[in-house]
């Protein structure tokens, strides 16, 4: 039970706390110049943005419970399981991003999740 909690922390904090953070940098904009004045007001405003906050704030947690996975469990089955975290980021970023995926993205995705069913049948 342990694991599975963590597993879905690592999951889904990776997941929208990329969501966050890719909202987050649609807002700020693009990097126009690589002036250290122009990067300067870029990382002033995204460190503005609540989304960016939010995001590190999920990756982080994602991060640590990676970490106490890896404690427990072998690495052979950690690795392999938390690549759900590219099925469920391509999910969010249709459906909360409005990102367009193509049939051979869908065809990655149900890869990715057969593969991972047969590492965690192990």
């Amino acid at each position: 039970m342990q694991t599975a909690l963590f597993l879905s922390i690592v999951v889904l904090g990776n997941t929208f706390g990329e969501v966050a953070v890719s909202h987050a940098m649609k807002e700020v904009g693009e990097v126009r110049s690589f002036a250290f004045r122009s990067l300067l007001d870029f990382l002033r405003r995204a460190f503005r943005e609540k989304w960016f906050w939010l995001g590190i704030g999920l990756l982080a947690l994602s991060f640590f419970s990676q970490l106490a996975l890896l404690s427990w469990e072998d690495v052979s089955f950690v690795i392999p399981a938390t690549a759900l975290s590219y099925v469920t980021g391509a999910l969010a970023a249709k459906w909360l991003l409005g990102e367009h995926l193509s049939p051979r993205r869908w065809a990655g995705i149900l890869f990715v999740s057969v593969g991972v069913a047969l590492v965690s049948l192990s």
